[in-house]
């Protein structure tokens, strides 16, 4: 056993504050949803994500206590009203969990992976298999209710073959051959994703009070619609189905059920994962043109979160993650 005293890395410190701003942003979400879901199987999913998100801020704030470091601020009850008008029918919640899940997924495999000390490893191991029977009772929720687009199916080769000609790389000019299954399913998770990201952005772009964050809302609304119809424009090419769009589920509601800063956290958070995922895609891309695609649209979300980072700086709304001394100031005798 190792002993309690080993310091955090910066790594595990990291871990430990993203998960902070995410569980307590999520929180206030899940206690919003619980107000409207009619819907008594997806009310249990939501119940059972509240006591998992709420069970993890505990646990969080012991490790920070432990470390004597101070506890982020996050979210609060400040940053929600949950008896404000329905925003969304309840397919959405259920996509909005599918969604989260899979970044928590994503997230929480990073965490193991980046956490040394023993009791880092084995809580974000559980909460990665929270969030695996999150994730596989809200899939199982949709394909009942039949609201769940199946990605596309291949047909099977007749035999194993081996790429021979350096055409298989082109896509700038002429024919291009058609897509692989790793090209296909990246194009299809980041669809799926965007797709959410949209009906959010459509439902904040409602509700939000401030004039600038709406103007940059909308801005990301055109943004994310042009990346889907990038995506559907590569799928409609190979006839090849899409993922379905869940714009229909957001309602004409004008009263904010979030803060501003919840939101445009939520919009940056969405923003930033995004960025990451499509340079997954790339790197285990083939062919040229849509190599090129991933670059300019990868360049079009950086400038955009750099710009919501500005706005957030400027509202005050940009909590400090954890930083390393500012050794230059301290060699000048400068108390930081």
């Amino acid at each position: 056993m190792e002993p309690k005293n080993i310091q955090l890395t910066a790594s595990e410190m990291a871990s430990l504050w993203n998960q902070y701003l995410f569980d307590t942003m999520s929180i206030c979400f899940f206690k919003y949803a619980l107000e409207h879901i009619e819907d008594e199987e997806i009310r249990g999913l939501y119940h059972h994500a509240l006591e998992i998100a709420e069970s993890h801020i505990k646990k969080l704030k012991e490790f920070f206590e432990g470390e004597n470091y101070p506890v982020p601020h996050g979210f609060t009850e400040d940053d929600v009203n949950p008896k404000a008008t329905r925003l969304f029918q309840d397919p959405f919640y259920l996509n909005y969990l599918y969604i989260m899940t899979l970044q928590g997924l994503t997230g929480y495999g990073l965490s193991v992976g980046t956490s040394i000390r023993e009791d880092l490893r084995k809580y974000f191991m559980e909460c990665n298999s929270e969030a695996m029977d999150i994730f596989d009772k809200t899939i199982g929720i949709m394909l009942e209710k039949g609201i769940y687009t199946r990605p596309p199916t291949l047909n099977q080769p007749e035999s194993v073959d081996f790429v021979k000609e350096q055409s298989f790389l082109t896509g700038w000019f002429g024919e291009r051959r058609p897509l692989t299954a790793m090209e296909i399913g990246d194009i299809t998770f980041n669809s799926n994703k965007m797709q959410l990201h949209v009906a959010l952005k459509l439902a904040f772009s409602q509700v939000v009070q401030s004039n600038k964050v709406r103007k940059y809302i909308q801005r990301g609304l055109r943004i994310t619609d042009k990346h889907l119809d990038e995506f559907e424009d590569v799928l409609r090419e190979e006839k090849l189905n899409s993922p379905m769009s869940w714009q229909s589920h957001v309602t004409d509601s004008t009263e904010p059920p979030f803060s501003d800063r919840l939101m445009m956290y939520q919009v940056q958070l969405s923003t930033q994962i995004a960025i990451a995922f499509y340079g997954t895609a790339l790197s285990v891309n083939s062919r040229r043109d849509l190599a090129a695609k991933y670059v300019a649209l990868t360049g079009e979300l950086a400038k955009y979160a750099e710009d919501g980072m500005k706005l957030m700086i400027d509202c005050g709304w940009f909590e400090q993650p954890p930083m390393a001394s500012d050794r230059r100031n301290l060699a000048k005798g400068k108390k930081i």
